[in-house]
């Protein structure tokens, strides 16, 4: 109760806005509407996280058990538009508030019930530093708030970074990521089922190369959660 009084003192004092829409939030809304997380194009997939558009990406190519993501990603739409500022706009809250939301609706279909521990993509030192946080771990950290799960770290490394993958083809992305990740110390991941958190999936390219690090680490089982999946 006291939370929520200050939360509303503060909204008076300086108001909120919704991310994608620009409404002012009530006292109980987080980074987003009711209104447009009503509206948010949901996948479904974590009720078929075995078979799905998604985790077909990456048959025949890694080892995946289950994937899934919370909505339908299509760049310049209306909800392009919290991505783009939780990457850009300073705003690590929005992952964090994401992150509940995506751990809620996916407890739901009991997606997390034999996940072990949460391993966000990591970025390149050059993208930490300009960013200041990573966006994949606040999406770990608001996920982690919800399940209690424990979020692994120092366990790869992004080696470096070439260009964004934004106007790159299937093949170049593939190419632009190869090898990129190199492991650390796989030690704290034996015989555990790993749920690699990224924001948007495309074409999986970095969520390969992500698991080509990891994969052969003893006993792993490996699983992939993202807030937004690209169609193609």
């Amino acid at each position: 109760m006291k939370g929520l009084w200050w939360t509303k003192l503060l909204d008076f004092i300086s108001p909120r806005h919704c991310v994608v829409c620009g409404r002012r939030l009530e006292a109980t809304e987080r980074s987003l509407c009711s209104v447009c997380v009503l509206h948010m194009p949901r996948t479904t997939y974590q009720f078929t996280p075995d078979d799905n558009p998604m985790v077909q990406l990456f048959w025949h190519l890694t080892p995946i058990k289950n994937a899934a993501a919370l909505i339908f990603y299509e760049p310049h739409s209306e909800m392009a538009q919290m991505v783009y500022e939780l990457k850009y706009h300073d705003r690590p809250d929005i992952g964090e508030d994401l992150g509940r939301l995506m751990a809620n609706e996916m407890q739901l279909a009991h997606f997390f019930d034999d996940v072990d521990v949460l391993l966000p993509v990591p970025l390149s030192r050059k993208r930490m530093r300009q960013r200041g946080y990573n966006q994949s771990e606040q999406l770990a950290i608001g996920i982690k708030d919800i399940t209690r799960l424990p979020i692994a770290k120092n366990i790869i490394k992004r080696k470096h970074f070439q260009q964004s993958q934004t106007k790159l083809s299937r093949q170049e992305r593939q190419e632009n990521v190869n090898d990129m990740f190199v492991l650390k110390n796989g030690t704290p991941l034996e015989n555990k089922h790993v749920l690699l958190i990224d924001d948007i999936c495309t074409t999986g390219a970095t969520l390969i190369a992500c698991t080509d690090a990891i994969r052969h680490i003893k006993g792993i089982r490996i699983s992939v959660l993202t807030l937004g999946f690209t169609k193609s």
